[in-house]
């Protein structure tokens, strides 16, 4: 798929280590989509999830993802709408993640590099997802690297 044509990002943290995951999609993939991305970039490298906590977003309360959830043995819990609190983590994660995409993209979702090669916002986020995990935090004076 073009890296252009995304146009959300899945943002996955984990709630001990803080480290968090960013996944570029498209806003009308199915819940399938989503699933099969999540085994290819997250299963593959990292523990399985004991515990989701996730906002009631149609596509992750469908049928697919109650038995992808059960598959693997995976509590889900759902935050209310308009109460940030349950998931402040996540939701801190995404204001970070803005942030970082606003200051290497201050023009738009695209730019060029040195050499005036045309990068998207989406082809950032693997750097800037490393960038995130290996910089110390004040709150742990340690990187989320070390948090594992």
């Amino acid at each position: 798929m073009v890296a252009r044509s995304y146009n959300a990002c899945l943002v996955l943290v984990g709630r001990f280590s803080n480290t968090p995951i960013f996944l570029p999609f498209h806003k009308d993939d199915t819940a399938m989509d989503k699933a099969l991305l999540i085994c290819k970039r997250v299963l593959s490298w990292t523990a399985i999830f004991t515990n989701i906590i996730s906002d009631r977003y149609p596509k992750f309360t469908s049928a697919l993802w109650t038995n992808f959830n059960q598959l693997f043995g995976t509590k889900v819990s759902f935050s209310t709408a308009y109460h940030p609190q349950t998931d402040g983590l996540g939701e801190r994660m995404i204001q970070t993640l803005e942030d970082m995409v606003r200051k290497s993209c201050a023009y738009g979702l695209e730019f060029k590099d040195c050499d005036l090669f045309t990068h998207y916002w989406c082809t950032l986020l693997q750097s800037q997802e490393l960038a995130y995990k290996t910089s110390i935090h004040a709150s742990t004076n340690q990187t989320p690297c070390n948090n594992h």
